[in-house]
């Protein structure tokens, strides 16, 4: 069973290497994104607690640290999530066909919704809009927009997004400890990660149990980003192992 599951994932790696590199790739990129979202939001933090008045301002103030506040960044971090969630896929869905592909259904699902719950750049113009209008009604008008957005950015869809995070989290993570793909301790950061997530439920110290699953998010994915790397990494070793023992090679290195 062992020699079958090495040959399987042997076989993976050749046909599936380019998409780990990207996954590879992605984890790191989703390391950037964490850090820079967290230094804007300890040196500029955004109104949460308040109206869509205040964002306006915000906006108006500094487009950028707007956009980035409103979380236009973890937009981005969502989606380059997908060649993760994919690469975890192909390389664990021998170990549980069914449960592998649960993951992926609900990670994609979790983009999905998050994307919807995150209106960074119609709240941008709403903000334009209402520095240009002329009247109190038209202000009034594009206040009323605003407010509507933040009800999306605190609404079903964010809440749905988060709680598909977390567990698919915890199904990725069970999964992988029944491989020898990856480390124990990458299963065991992740379900940290996920377990702290639920944090954001706790009342008065919820969000700081938040930050101790985001610190664990990071570490999970810097442990993914150096695993993908070297699984990508495989193939082209392979090959070059291959080329070194071929006739020619020797016969070339003979003379």
């Amino acid at each position: 069973m062992k020699s079958k599951m090495n040959n399987h994932l042997e076989m993976t790696t050749q046909s599936w290497s380019d998409l780990f590199k990207l996954g590879s790739a992605s984890a790191l990129m989703m390391v950037v994104i964490i850090i820079i979202q967290m230094i804007v939001f300890i040196a500029a933090p955004p109104p949460y607690d308040g109206t869509a008045l205040d964002w306006f301002m915000l906006f108006q103030k500094n487009t950028l640290i707007g956009l980035i506040n409103f979380e236009i960044l973890m937009v981005v971090y969502t989606i380059i999530t997908i060649p993760v969630a994919l690469s975890l896929y192909i390389l664990l869905r021998q170990t549980n066909p069914s449960w592998t592909a649960t993951f992926l259904v609900l990670s994609l699902t979790g983009v999905m919704c998050f994307i919807a719950a995150r209106p960074a750049f119609e709240m941008l113009q709403l903000s334009s809009g209402y520095a240009a209008a002329g009247t109190d009604a038209q202000r009034a008008m594009f206040l009323a927009a605003g407010e509507a957005k933040l009800a999306t950015f605190h609404g079903t869809a964010f809440h749905i997004s988060y709680i598909l995070g977390s567990i698919t989290g915890l199904i990725i993570s069970f999964i992988m400890l029944k491989t020898n793909i990856f480390s124990k301790a990458t299963a065991y950061v992740r379900i940290a990660s996920s377990v702290c997530d639920f944090g954001l439920y706790v009342p008065t110290i919820g969000i700081y149990i938040s930050i101790f699953s985001v610190l664990f998010l990071v570490a999970w994915n810097i442990m993914i980003a150096r695993r993908l790397y070297q699984l990508g990494k495989e193939p082209s070793k392979e090959r070059s192992h291959q080329i070194d023992a071929s006739p020619l090679a020797v016969t070339d290195r003979a003379n």
